[in-house]
Order: structure tokens, then C-alpha cells, then sequence
């Protein structure tokens, strides 16, 4: 059987590269069935994957989210697969932006392709980060070629969203709109709305236009996460994919005058995303079509995965937990231990 390797595109965070390998080996068994035998190694030095593969799947290969280059081994030579290009936008699109609390954004890239392997229609997609902050997951999901849909209650981070659309489509010279609007219920103002397109299809002097490219959607709604099938109405979505709070920068706030959280204190800021998420999950679920999939990444500090699998399980959706599936729990710093699961929707 021919073998290849893959080598994978380093990390600039120490602690992200060295869980890399780990992490992207169990995304390749999870997403191309037909590669076996994977197994950490190196090329030159860098960090790669070795694997087995009778008719390897270009697409897949060319969509796994940390790969940096793919080599087929032939007599003890290397010869470099070509693959296809899959991004429609600059991987600078997602580096560029850097703040306190800033989801790495290969393992943004990770659980979106992740989540998105589970979803059984042709694309572009629409993908929703219903706790977006500053629009990572919405931007990877950008330069996949799909759109991007969001609710943040931080005001601050929505402006700093908006802000940086506008600076780097302006950059790019891409023909784009982007808009902010105020969001009125019953006469009065309840927040804002940003519509954003970059239209690809008509890419100017600094981009070639490509033949099948999309016109890019994102909309983002300023709001509580609990009141998002409110704020997008009958809309649904073909996947959902987020970060809950992991108990460090971000926290989780609990609605209501008077009202306890789960550790029996008064409303407020809860280092744990348990509370939210129970109150969460059941809305991000009636906006998920049929066939739709669910990506979540938290803290395991502070919250079980068991836990989590059963909030899931109750709305209906069925958690993946077998196999390669139960190989991303990794170290973030010393008071966070990420892990993932993906939910599907039948």
C-alpha cells in the first residue's frame, strides 16, 4: 500500500504545536476513512504525519485543517502531491487580528473542518458561532468558502469585528459591503446588526477572480447567545460551532433579577460554562437543520465531558464518542485542558 506523509503547518504557540501532531492525526482518521496506519513523524526536522492510502481522496487531504504540504514516499524519495486550493481567502484574514483571550486559530481551523465533515450537503454552508467575540471562528469559516453567522454580547467585540472587515476587504481591494443597523423590537432599540458580503466573484485588480467562486454572507447580531433563535427567527443553519467560555478571560453570565446559578450564587459572572450552556444548548439546537452538526470546544476544568454529552443528548442530538473522537483533549496553559465534541442532528 503507498505511503505519504503530511507535513503540518507549525503553530506559533509553543504549547499548540507541540499537541499538533496528536491532534491532527486523530482529524485525519476522523475525516479520511480511507487512510490508515497514521503515525506521528518528521521531515527535515518539522513535525509530519506518515499514513497509508491505496487511492487517496485529493479533496480530503487538501481540506485537513493543518496541513502544510503532502508528499507521497516513492523508493526513499519524497515526490510532492499538488493539491487543490480549497481556501478562497489569505490565511491572514484569521492571523491578523491578536487579543487577550484569542482562540488559536488552527484549532478554530480544527473544530469548524470538524464539524463540517459531519454535514452531508454540498457548500457553501452556513455556519453559526453563537458566542462569536471577535469573529474567529466566523473568519475561518470565510476563508473556507462559507458564510458566517454570530451573536456576541460584548459590544466591544463587535466593533472590533465590524472595524477590522472593513480594514481588511478595503486592504484587499475585494468588493464588498459591510453594514451596521440598529435592531428594533416593539419601538425600541434592542441592539445591533452587522451585514457583511465580500463578493468574490467580482474580485478586483488584486485578487484574480475565479471561476465558481462564492459571494461570502456574514451576519452578526449584538445579544445574548440564549435569545439567538429570537434575533435570526425561522433561519437555521447547517452547523453550529463555538467556544463556550472557559472559566479564565471569558465567563458565563446567568440571566435574572434575584436569580442562582448552578453553584447557588446570585446572578452574575460564573467561572463555569455548565449554566450556560444548559440554558444554550436547547435554543443553538432549534437553529440546526436536519443533518446539521455541532461543534463545541470548553475548558474540561469546568465541565465533564460526560456532563456536556448528556446536555446534548437531551435536546436530541447525538454526541460523537468513540474512537478518534476522544483524542483531542489537550493542554492549554495550566488552568485549561480543551477537548471538543461534535453533535450530529438527525
Amino acid at each position: 500500500m503507498p505511503e505519504y506523509r503530511m507535513l503540518l503547518n507549525p503553530a506559533a504557540n509553543h504549547v499548540y504545536r507541540q499537541a499538533t501532531p496528536a491532534l491532527a492525526a486523530a482529524e485525519l482518521e476522523v475525516t479520511a476513512p480511507f487512510v490508515t496506519a497514521i503515525e506521528p513523524t518528521t521531515v527535515g526536522g518539522a513535525d509530519a504525519l506518515r499514513f497509508s492510502a491505496d487511492d487517496p481522496d485529493e479533496l480530503v487531504l487538501a481540506g485537513q485543517s493543518s496541513l502544510l504540504a503532502c508528499f507521497e514516499e516513492n523508493g526513499g524519495w519524497l515526490r510532492p502531491l499538488e493539491l487543490p486550493e480549497l481556501r478562497v481567502l489569505d490565511d491572514d484574514l484569521v492571523t491578523i487580528p491578536k487579543y487577550p483571550g484569542k482562540t488559536n486559530e488552527a484549532f478554530t481551523r480544527l473544530l469548524l473542518h470538524l464539524t463540517l465533515s459531519q454535514v452531508a450537503r454540498p457548500g457553501p454552508l452556513e455556519v453559526l458561532d453563537p458566542l462569536a467575540g471577535r469573529g474567529t471562528t466566523l473568519l475561518a469559516a470565510w476563508q473556507a468558502g462559507q458564510h458566517g453567522y454570530g451573536v456576541e454580547t460584548d459590544e466591544k467585540a463587535f466593533d472590533a469585528l465590524v472595524s477590522y472587515l472593513k480594514t481588511y476587504l478595503r486592504a484587499k481591494r475585494i468588493k464588498h459591503s459591510v453594514q451596521v443597523t440598529p435592531v428594533r423590537r416593539d419601538g425600541r432599540s434592542i441592539g445591533r446588526r452587522l451585514d457583511a458580503e465580500a463578493r468574490l466573484d467580482e474580485a478586483t485588480r488584486d485578487r484574480s477572480a475565479r471561476p465558481g467562486q462564492p459571494r461570502l454572507k456574514m451576519t452578526v447580531f449584538t445579544g445574548d447567545t440564549r435569545d439567538a433563535a429570537a434575533l435570526f427567527g425561522r433561519k437555521r443553519f447547517d452547523a453550529i460551532v463555538t467556544d463556550a467560555p472557559y472559566g479564565i478571560v471569558h465567563g458565563a453570565e446567568h440571566r435574572g433579577q434575584g436569580r442562582q446559578n448552578t453553584q447557588g450564587h446570585q446572578n452574575g459572572r460564573d467561572r463555569s460554562p455548565q449554566g450556560l450552556l444548559s440554558e444554550a444548548i436547547p435554543v443553538w439546537r432549534s437553529q440546526l437543520k436536519a443533518g446539521g452538526a455541532l461543534g463545541i470546544a470548553w475548558n474540561t476544568y469546568t465541565l465533564s465531558r460526560a456532563e456536556l454529552l448528556e446536555m446534548l443528548a437531551e435536546t436530541g442530538l447525538h454526541g460523537l464518542d468513540e474512537g478518534p473522537w476522544l483524542n483531542f483533549e489537550h493542554r492549554v496553559d495550566s488552568s485549561i485542558v480543551r477537548d471538543l465534541v461534535v453533535a450530529v442532528a438527525d
